[in-house]
């Protein structure tokens, strides 16, 4: 395995850690319950402690300034909307714990944030030029 391949999987590695830490273990309860609600303090705060804490990754990959802002605030912008669709979704179909359909909504939130990580690394590896 080449050592570029080795980065651009230790850099998805670290998003990935951040963001299972960042949704499940330090999330709160005031975070987690007003994301569906549109510019309310908790699903700002949330998604912006996941882009900084994104910002790990720039240790493993290091970008250009601009590329490293453009990155943590496309990941804010993109983990906010994620999450609040998701909200809403659930909200306006009626779909709680423990029917499918709730599990399939979490589910695809989840996917798109693990394609976001994925992008991250595509951006990152392109100005690194790895």
């Amino acid at each position: 395995m080449t050592q570029n391949i080795q980065l651009v999987l230790a850099a998805v590695a670290v998003l990935e850690i951040k963001h299972f830490v960042c949704d499940f273990v330090i999330q709160t309860s005031y975070q987690a319950q007003n994301k569906g609600i549109y510019g309310h303090p908790g699903g700002i705060v949330h998604a912006g402690l996941q882009a900084i804490a994104g910002a790990l990754v720039f240790l493993v990959i290091t970008p250009p300034l601009a590329v490293a802002l453009a990155i943590v605030i496309g990941e804010f912008v993109l983990h906010y909307h994620i999450d609040w669709t998701k909200e809403q979704v659930l909200k306006r179909m009626h779909w709680q714990h423990p029917a499918p359909q709730y599990w399939w909504t979490l589910g695809f939130d989840q996917l798109l944030h693990h394609l976001t990580y994925i992008g991250i690394a595509a951006v990152l590896t392109v100005a690194r030029g790895l």
